[in-house]
């Protein structure tokens, strides 16, 4: 009894993680460029890096079709059961949509209820050779309560350009064949030699040949049924229409006849999906359009997530519902409880205090933070110090930096380049109270930002790994309005990031 119960545990779990399975199987893996056709590469690069909302169609495979079954016409010979072939090959314009590209060929026969010559009616066998194009529709490929479909209902419609050849039962005639059948022409009495006419290209009379060259459109229904990956099986029904109508299909015309003759084609098919799998999805029919998006909101993988603000009235980095002093000014150290911090603990806080670390034998301290002990003489030579040191960091008198001139679409540095850049490292270690900014330009495109910044990049890495000028020494500007070629060096004192993100990634120069 435990084992079954084990047995049936486990046979749970199997048949969840199989749900779950086909809950997340969006059909293709959307990270999976291989299967994007090159011209559709950039909006996909968009869209992987949340710079466009929509993926891009992936390659589908083609469906190679095999079909065979029975064929009846339908005029005034009553019709017995014929016979018919059909190869196809079939592509997706889209989910919905595709197109099929078909040769058929048709035997068909018929023996009338009621002979004469005054009816007019004969036993008849045709032959139909057929080449053409359908359009489909699949009605259940997409849907919002499913995932991918198991099996393809579908509608079409098309053209074809068909050969039809009739031969009629009459045992005698100038046109007589073996078997006692004779080649029907045109749209006259069988009887009548001065009837055998013909309307439709491809007749030959003298030649014996007899066959009728047409415009047919067609329609039909079908119902595909998925066996696994690559393979599915189907039941059709196609209907085939002469444009103009045509009512000699059978080799008769009533005379009071208003209904022109048509063809019925029913098949059971075989359908093969072919093409490279690892550049290829299946056939966009079997793949619902909506399992990105269910998927996405089951589980986000590529969705971006706003960060989560909290609200910091006086930006101290407290938040609010937990800062017990929520006004303290910019800039102003605090503890973790959002407090000003007060080093010396003598009631000024430190933003306030001239004197931040008083000693206890100094207080009481006044309104500033400063005690009643007298301040030392040695202290006022720091102060004096301090304020040269500061005044003299203030300046920088560097000059001379260079400007490094790149070619094309590339970010090398040339060996002229190289041997400025040497020079610069010179200056730049001799001038240790300077920080320099890495200036690159070029804003008209994402291409040439992202390419300033690579070239910013060069710059600033050749002298980091070459030159040994430390990397936080540099300020790292590009993007700039200028000259896209052109990358300049300047000595300054301002403070600034030494390395940034690369804003283009996806648009990396290959040079």
């Amino acid at each position: 009894m435990a084992s079954k119960k084990l047995l049936s545990a486990a046979a749970l779990v199997l048949l969840l993680q199989s749900v779950g399975i086909a809950q997340t199987d969006w059909g293709w893996d959307w990270k999976d460029t291989s299967k994007i056709a090159v011209k559709n590469l950039p909006q996909h690069n968009e869209f992987l890096n949340n710079q466009y909302p929509y993926p891009a169609q992936p390659r589908s495979q083609w469906e190679l079709g095999f079909g065979a079954g029975p064929s009846f016409i339908f005029g005034e010979v009553k019709s017995k059961v014929g016979f018919g072939g059909t190869i196809s090959l079939r592509k997706a314009f889209s989910h919905t949509f595709s197109y099929r590209i078909n040769y058929t060929g048709l035997l068909n026969s018929g023996e009338p209820t009621v002979y004469g010559t005054s009816v007019g009616q004969y036993a008849y066998k045709s032959q139909t050779h057929s080449l053409g194009v359908d359009l489909i529709a699949s009605l259940n490929s997409a849907s919002h309560y499913r995932g991918n479909p198991k099996t393809n209902i579908y509608v079409l419609a098309g053209y074809s350009l068909v050969g039809h050849r009739v031969l009629y039962k009459k045992p005698v005639g100038p046109f007589a064949q073996p078997g006692g059948y004779n080649t029907y022409y045109g749209i006259g009495d069988p009887n009548s030699q001065n009837g055998l006419i013909n309307t439709w290209f491809g007749a030959n009379i003298n030649g014996r040949q007899g066959w009728a060259i047409m415009h047919m459109a067609t329609a039909g229904a079908g119902v595909a049924f998925k066996l696994n990956k690559q393979v599915n099986l189907g039941l059709e029904q196609k209907f085939y229409m002469a444009v103009p109508g045509y009512d000699y299909l059978d080799g008769y015309k009533g005379a009071n006849s208003t209904k022109n003759d048509f063809i019925s084609f029913t098949t059971a098919r075989l359908n093969i999906n072919i093409g490279n799998t690892s550049k290829r999805v299946e056939p966009l029919w079997w793949l619902n359009p909506n399992n990105y998006v269910y998927n996405e909101l089951n589980s986000p993988k590529h969705m971006k997530m706003p960060p989560v603000v909290l609200p910091d009235s006086d930006g101290d980095g407290v938040t609010d519902q937990f800062d017990l002093e929520p006004n303290t000014p910019k800039g102003a150290r605090v503890d973790t409880h959002g407090r000003a911090m007060d080093t010396d603990g003598d009631g000024v806080p430190d933003y306030r205090d001239k004197e931040p670390l008083t000693p206890l034998n100094c207080f009481p301290v006044n309104a500033d933070g400063v005690g009643t002990c007298p301040e030392p003489a040695c202290c006022k030579e720091i102060k004096d110090m301090m304020a040269n040191m500061k005044a003299a960091k203030a300046e920088c008198t560097i000059g001379g930096l260079p400007s490094i001139q790149f070619k094309g679409a590339s970010a090398k540095l040339s060996k002229e380049a190289q041997a400025l850049l040497a020079d610069a490292a010179v200056k730049i270690n001799a001038n240790p109270n300077c920080k320099v900014k890495v200036i690159g330009y070029g804003a008209s495109s994402k291409a040439a930002q992202q390419l300033s910044w690579e070239r910013v990049n060069a710059v600033i890495k050749y002298l980091v790994e070459k030159q040994g000028v430390a990397e936080s020494r540099f300020i790292f500007t590009y993007g700039q309005n200028g000259d896209a070629n052109t990358v300049d060096l300047q000595g300054t004192t301002e403070e600034g990031p030494n390395s940034v993100p690369a804003p283009h990634p996806n648009l990396k120069s290959r040079k």
